[in-house]
């Protein structure tokens, strides 16, 4: 276990059982969301990997826009076009 992360649970332990519940709730889901997250990029990498090498092939081409012009006020103006 990590310096930190045992830092953190001496605080937690600590607290009224009601917020040690709620905060172990919580961790549990966030590990449960980043899991999710992985098996959804997992499953689609060979789709990531194309759209990366087309994004890069278009900005190679000029074919893209530095994002402080996507920023600016004239945004308004780039999205009608």
């Amino acid at each position: 276990m990590s310096c930190l992360l045992e830092k953190a649970l001496e605080q937690v332990v600590a607290l009224p059982q009601n917020e040690q519940d709620a905060i172990a709730a919580e961790i549990l889901a966030s590990l449960a969301d980043e899991t999710q997250w992985k098996k959804r990029f997992t499953a689609k990498r060979d789709v990531i990997r194309r759209m990366a090498r087309e994004t890069l092939n278009e900005d190679a081409n000029g074919a893209t826009l530095p994002l402080s012009d996507l920023l600016s006020n004239d945004a308004k103006v780039l999205a009608i076009v």
